[in-house]
C-alpha cells in the first residue's frame, strides 16, 4: 500500500509511547466505514507483522440501521485482502434516536449507544482492547470543543481502561494529522462508504474544525501548539515525548494548507 510506511511511523510511535499493546492481546479495530477508521485498519494489519509484542486483530463494525440497509462488501472484501477477521453487528440505534426519541441534537447519544455496542461486540469475541480511529485533529478539535462548550480543559485519553466491561481502549493514530489520513485513503482507493446520517456535517465539531482552519491561515501551527499544550499539561493522560518530528513536520507544512484540498470528515 502507497505510504504505508508514513503511516507506520505514526502508529508505531503512538504505540510505543503509551504502551498500547501487550503480548497476546486481542485488538478489534472499530470500523465505521469512514477514512480515518479505514486506514487505522490497514496500520493495524500491517503493524501486526513485525510488532514485537504479538496481537490478533479482528474488525467490527456497528450497522446503525439505516434505511436502506447500508452494503459492507466492500469492506469484507478489504478485511479477507487483510487477512483479518471482520464482524458486522446489527443494532437499531437510528430508528431508536430519529423515531421513537426524536432527537433534536443526536449526535451525543447516538455516539454512546454505539460504542455501548461496540465494546459489548468487543467482549463477546473475546477482544481485550478496541482500537479508535482518532487522529491528531481530533484531539485538538476535541479539547477546543470542551473549552467552548463545556467550559473544561479535557479530551479523550490515548488509552483507556473501561473496567466496567473489561476492555481496553486505544487510539494508535492520534500523532497522525488528518491531511495525511486523507492522502493515504484516497491513494490506496480505500472503500469508504458515506454516511446517510442526516446530521452529517452539521455538527459542533464541523463548525470547530472550520473555526481552526480559519484561524490557522493567520496562525501557522496553531493546531500544533495546541496539540503540545495538551501533551505539556499532560491533560488526561497525554504525556510530552521528543520525538514529535512529524508532527512538527506538520506545523511546517500548515503554511501551505490553504492551497490544499480540505479534508472529509470521518463517519
Amino acid at each position: 500500500m502507497e505510504n504505508m510506511k508514513r503511516v507506520l511511523s505514526y502508529v508505531r510511535r503512538a504505540t510505543d509511547d503509551y504502551c498500547m499493546i501487550e503480548d497476546g492481546d486481542k485488538i478489534a479495530v472499530g470500523v465505521s466505514a469512514g477514512k480515518d477508521s479505514l486506514t487505522l485498519l490497514c496500520a493495524m494489519a500491517y503493524l501486526r507483522r513485525f510488532y514485537p509484542k504479538k496481537f490478533s486483530l479482528i474488525a467490527i463494525t456497528i450497522d446503525m440501521g439505516f434505511e436502506p440497509r447500508q452494503d459492507f462488501t466492500p469492506i469484507r472484501e478489504l478485511c479477507e485482502r487483510l487477512d483479518v477477521e471482520y464482524h458486522v453487528v446489527p443494532t437499531e440505534i437510528f430508528k431508536i434516536i430519529f423515531d421513537v426519541r426524536k432527537e433534536s441534537n443526536p449526535c451525543s447519544l447516538c455516539a454512546k449507544m454505539r460504542r455501548g455496542a461496540l465494546h459489548t461486540a468487543a467482549k463477546e469475541l473475546g477482544c481485550t482492547s478496541v482500537a479508535l480511529g482518532h487522529h491528531f485533529d481530533d484531539v485538538v478539535e476535541t479539547f477546543m470543543l470542551n473549552l467552548f462548550f463545556e467550559g473544561r480543559l479535557g479530551c479523550f485519553s490515548p488509552v483507556t481502561y473501561l473496567s466496567r466491561v473489561g476492555i481496553k481502549l486505544i487510539r494508535p493514530m492520534l500523532y497522525m494529522p488528518e491531511r495525511d489520513v486523507a492522502e493515504f485513503s484516497k491513494k490506496n482507493e480505500l472503500p469508504v462508504i458515506p454516511s446517510p446520517c442526516p446530521a452529517d456535517k452539521n455538527t459542533q465539531r464541523e463548525e470547530m474544525k472550520q473555526l481552526l482552519r480559519s484561524l490557522e491561515r493567520e496562525n501557522k501551527g496553531l493546531r500544533y501548539r495546541i496539540f503540545g499544550a495538551i501533551t505539556r499539561g499532560e491533560i488526561d493522560g497525554f504525556r510530552q515525548f521528543g520525538r514529535m518530528e512529524g508532527i512538527k513536520n506538520y506545523q511546517n507544512e500548515d503554511a501551505d494548507a490553504s492551497d490544499k484540498p480540505e479534508v472529509n470528515d470521518e463517519n
